[in-house]
């Protein structure tokens, strides 16, 4: 399945999920296993994970703080993983993939209400103003992603002002504005076993 994990490449025809949508080996094109159960909810979690680009412990301790909050666990668990500063410098389109906004983050380009932070995984709450900083917005990578982030609206939990690289948290993400191909029923009936 496509996760867009690698930026621009799997937009075009050269994907290689498009040229080959079959297992590797010999007989990948013949046997396609049928997945129930247990193997159906890893790979639900397996892919958020891999979406977010968080480790085991880290998802771990996500779904259990969305466990003891109360609401809706799937969503809450989607929600904490939308909060996180590497995914909303990416949805904000500073950059071109999670993982590059999770570079830009790490090497102190980002700033939340006007302090440095370079930790990817630091929650923005209600009203945190996130913004690149100034000595970092003629960087390529940042000027590249301005221009790929034109053609994409910013989701309606954010507003963003692209002329001064900067946006703010206007409301929590609700499961409407998550657009991920991720089933989190399925990762909360894993994790409740």
């Amino acid at each position: 399945m496509k996760l867009f994990l690698k930026g621009a490449k799997c937009f075009s025809d050269k994907c290689p999920i498009e040229k080959r949508n079959f297992a590797p080996g010999q007989h990948g094109r013949d046997r396609k296993a049928k997945i129930v159960g247990y193997g159906l909810q890893l790979r639900e979690k397996q892919k958020a994970r891999r979406i977010y680009f968080t480790l085991e412990g880290q998802f771990r301790a996500y779904y259990e703080k969305a466990a003891r909050t109360p609401g809706v666990t799937g969503e809450l668990l989607l929600q904490q993983l939308e909060r996180r500063l590497d995914n909303v410098t990416f949805r904000l389109g500073y950059a071109t993939s999670r993982r590059q906004a999770r570079q830009i983050v790490r090497h102190g380009h980002v700033e939340v209400n006007g302090r440095k932070v370079n930790i990817p995984s630091f929650q923005v709450n209600v009203g945190d103003e996130i913004k690149i900083r100034p000595n970092s917005e003629k960087l390529g990578v940042i000027e590249g992603a301005k221009e790929f982030a034109s053609h994409q609206p910013a989701p309606s939990w954010l507003s963003t002002e692209p002329n001064s690289l900067s946006g703010k948290v206007l409301s929590l993400p609700k499961r409407e504005d998550i657009n991920l191909p991720v089933n989190e029923q399925l990762i909360v009936e894993l994790y409740s076993k």
